[in-house]
């Protein structure tokens, strides 16, 4: 009996003496929790403040439960889906990138990383680490074609982080690269080349390449210039896509001198398709391609390209899943885009 006694006085001392820490740091309990669990989410000020004031009061909390409440949730879920028609491979470069970018974010925070993979048309599945108790929250790359989906996801209170697009009426946290500003900048360039029949080369069906392809429009009606549909091919972000691309426009019997690839791997493989068929790059057709993968670098010619914010996004992307997860709501955010001139669209 008095055992209990003594317990549960100890438990209310606790709350009386965090309650106190905060009325004393004008901070919230929440903030309180944070700081003495040395949560990433509270500024060094405010931590070593409040850090000072639990010492005084001779606060202490239950180590040996937290390590064992954070053995149980130190891993976080990252889903890569895949469209069931094209089974994008997970060795495309981009998410070779975004997963590096993810798992060096993650280790300097002490977590690790659980990669699986769900099918595009089904992301809903993609909570079910979540919901099994494996992992604290989602990190799922790439929006595909289910706003609706997550959106449901969100309205369950799945700790989930989207890199992709923001939409209208958005439930859930995206982080993304300006689309709308990438497309822009790329069609842009092309212009001030001299160059007037711009084919885009993509999958306007795709959020962030519906924002690209409005980019592209955008800097094509700023120069009074109308976009030929004629000119715009939808292919998926399979690399033989962009061979497949060229030869449905040169099927078409086009005229064109230029083209946006919506990634650099559909860039690279339509250039070598334009070989087939007689084309120099970039006297005959400039092209510029979008992601900046480190093959774009090494590619003969160098690929001009729109540079997306890798290293950025995967410290964004697991700073929101965590601020989520701490209760928390972060805003999405939209990292800058960036023009890189190479040879295949020079200066």
């Amino acid at each position: 009996m008095g055992s209990s006694e003594e317990s549960t006085g100890g438990a209310a001392q606790k709350r009386l003496q965090m309650a106190d820490i905060a009325r004393l740091a004008g901070v919230s309990k929440a903030t309180v929790s944070r700081a003495l669990n040395h949560s990433p989410l509270v500024n060094d000020e405010t931590r070593t403040r409040i850090l000072e004031l639990a010492a005084s009061l001779k606060y202490t909390i239950n180590i040996g439960a937290q390590n064992l409440r954070l053995k149980q949730n130190r891993t976080v879920g990252v889903v890569v889906p895949f469209d069931s028609a094209t089974r994008q491979h997970l060795s495309d470069p981009f998410f070779l990138s975004m997963l590096g970018s993810l798992a060096d974010a993650l280790t300097e925070r002490g977590f690790d990383m659980l990669l699986s993979r769900v099918d595009a048309r089904q992301i809903d599945a993609a909570a079910q680490p979540f919901d099994t108790g494996r992992v604290i929250g989602i990190i799922l790359i790439g929006q595909w074609r289910q706003h609706d989906q997550l959106n449901q996801l969100a309205a369950r209170h799945v700790p989930i982080v989207v890199w992709g697009a923001q939409l209208a009426q958005q439930l859930y946290v995206t982080v993304g690269g300006d689309n709308v500003s990438g497309g822009m900048l790329a069609t842009e360039h092309l212009l001030k080349q001299g160059r007037k029949r711009i084919a885009f080369f993509g999958d306007i069906n795709l959020p962030e390449v519906a924002q690209r392809y409005r980019g592209y429009s955008d800097a094509l009606g700023k120069h009074g210039l109308q976009v030929d549909p004629q000119l715009c091919v939808s292919v998926s972000f399979l690399p033989e896509s962009g061979a497949h691309a060229v030869q449905e426009i040169e099927r078409r019997a086009l005229g064109y001198d230029a083209i946006f690839a919506c990634s650099d791997l559909l860039a690279m493989t339509a250039i070598n398709a334009l070989r087939e068929v007689g084309k120099s790059v970039p006297r005959d057709v400039a092209v510029v391609g979008y992601d900046d993968i480190e093959l774009s670098t090494y590619f003969h010619p160098p690929l001009t390209t729109i540079r997306q914010p890798i290293r950025a996004a995967g410290h964004a992307l697991v700073d929101a899943l965590l601020a989520l997860v701490d209760g928390q709501a972060p805003g999405s955010r939209q990292l800058p885009t960036e023009l890189i001139v190479r040879a295949t669209a020079g200066g």
